[in-house]
């Protein structure tokens, strides 16, 4: 049983059924998400408090480390309980300095979807999002490619669902005339809300949007802004960017990450804030 309460509840993905509250893994690796973690221990603590919490919304990708996340995760959880899924991605790769170069060739995709099963110690990925876009956020051009090969995947019986990861409405629209998907993850945070209209749509469509980096590019008067409401609630910046996301929109899914289990706690913990009409009024005018 979870010693916090989760918030949010639930939401179904496919025929899978998650926490709303999630857990992202990125974190676990070491400086710049390259090699192994500098507290091994205290990597696996993280991922074992997750579960303890009641988390069932795993998120990674073989690109961390490159492949040490995963098999962190296995290390962990293995064999993981019947409740949690553990969602991946696929699409790019590490260089040796450090960058994310696109992988989306079909044999590169094949390549990372075998690792991804070889490391996390699975038969089949529980979902699996195709990223594409780049550092500075999407970019356009035609999904059906790489997007096809997951699609033979998941033909194949190695992947249950499909999503799309740093992606623009059109190609959202785009995947879902080749295959279904259940779930969007973009960039999205009460400074950066480009993409209101896309999550209303797929809201009304039963599908997941999945933002990360709650607090990432807010400028310094967003930041102020931001800060009078934690203060207000007596609260972080942090729990309230959560707590916003939550409320925003019975879709969306969170998946803070972090490397320390006390923050863990704190995270789930503040994502529970309830905000006022006056609070939300305020964070309103934040990405408008």
């Amino acid at each position: 049983m979870p010693s916090l309460p989760l918030p949010g509840g639930t939401w179904t993905l496919g025929d899978l059924t998650v926490t709303r509250f999630g857990y992202g893994a990125m974190q676990l690796a070491g400086p710049w998400v390259m090699g192994p973690p500098a507290d091994r221990d205290g990597a696996l603590a993280v991922l074992r408090e997750a579960v303890a919490l009641g988390i069932t919304h795993l998120d990674t990708s073989g690109a961390y480390g490159p492949r040490v996340t995963n098999r962190l995760v296995r290390e962990a959880l293995h064999p993981y309980p019947d409740a949690l899924h553990v969602v991946t991605k696929v699409g790019s790769t590490r260089d040796e300095q450090g960058g994310w170069p696109p992988a989306r060739r079909p044999d590169d995709l094949r390549r990372a979807v075998h690792q991804n099963l070889e490391d996390l110690g699975l038969d089949v990925l529980d979902l699996v999002n195709l990223r594409l876009g780049n550092a500075q956020g999407p970019q356009p051009g035609s999904l059906a490619e790489p997007f096809g090969t997951l699609v033979d995947l998941q033909k194949e019986g190695l992947i249950r669902h499909l999503g799309v990861s740093t992606v623009t409405a059109e190609q959202v629209a785009e995947a879902q005339a080749i295959a279904p998907i259940v779930c969007v993850q973009n960039l999205y945070n009460v400074a950066h809300r480009a993409d209101d209209g896309l999550i209303d749509s797929l809201a009304e469509q039963g599908i997941a949007y999945v933002p990360y980096f709650p607090l990432g590019g807010f400028s310094p008067l967003q930041s102020v802004a931001l800060s009078a409401v934690a203060a207000r609630s007596g609260a972080s910046p942090l729990s309230v960017a959560l707590a916003w996301l939550l409320q925003r929109s019975p879709n969306i899914l969170l998946i803070p990450g972090t490397s320390s289990v006390a923050h863990l706690r704190e995270n789930v913990a503040g994502a529970a804030l309830v905000l006022c009409d006056d609070d939300l009024a305020e964070l309103d005018t934040i990405g408008r």
